[in-house]
């Protein structure tokens, strides 16, 4: 039985409406797939509030830190590697994090003040957050479960690193052992610069 001719316009009309919600809902994805890590606003580690979209359009590195690790000696190539690439747009974050044996257990004050004493760190860190669990970050949610193939995962320890392009889209992830400055990672550094 084939429907009435009355019928067909309210289908239609349906139909319209569906075709529009699904280009609705294609293009607000689109809108925030493409702004990447720029949607999040974290507070500095000075308590105030620090959105990334600040760094629209540098190259920038996301890594969760500790004191008390046994990579913690990789803020010294962190703090190198920003000294010889920020010239040319390149920033990193620091995100210290008490996830892994309790190695940050300090205040975002005395974590302030080890890294400026002991590293001389001058690029932007930011105030304590979980890289995991319940209490995960919502950027560190972004980046283990939205950033694709290769790239999301669980962080296994501190000093995981993450690329992000000029465009906030995470391009590259590097387990902590691999040293930040590394050829591997600065020759990934010096390609999203060029």
């Amino acid at each position: 039985m084939r429907p009435s001719s009355s019928s067909r316009p309210a289908k239609l009309g349906n139909l319209g409406i569906y075709l529009t919600l699904g280009v609705l809902l294609i293009m607000a994805t689109s809108l925030f797939a493409g702004s990447g890590v720029y949607t999040f606003t974290l507070n500095s580690i000075d308590g105030k509030p620090a959105p990334l979209a600040e760094y629209k359009g540098k190259v920038v590195l996301l890594v969760n830190v500790a004191s008390q690790c046994g990579y913690t000696p990789q803020y010294s190539a962190l703090e190198a590697i920003y000294e010889k690439y920020k010239d040319q747009g390149f920033v990193i974050l620091g995100f210290p994090a008490n996830n892994f044996g309790a190695q940050e257990p300090g205040t975002n004050e005395e974590i302030k003040t080890f890294c400026t004493r002991k590293y001389s760190v001058t690029f932007p860190m930011y105030s304590k957050i979980s890289v995991k669990g319940a209490e995960q970050a919502p950027l560190y949610a972004y980046l283990t479960k939205e950033t694709g193939a290769g790239i999301a995962g669980d962080i296994k320890w501190n000093f995981t690193k993450f690329l992000v392009d000029r465009d906030g889209k995470v391009v590259q992830r590097f387990e902590p052992a691999v040293t930040p400055d590394s050829k591997e990672v600065t020759t990934a550094i010096e390609k999203q610069l060029k």
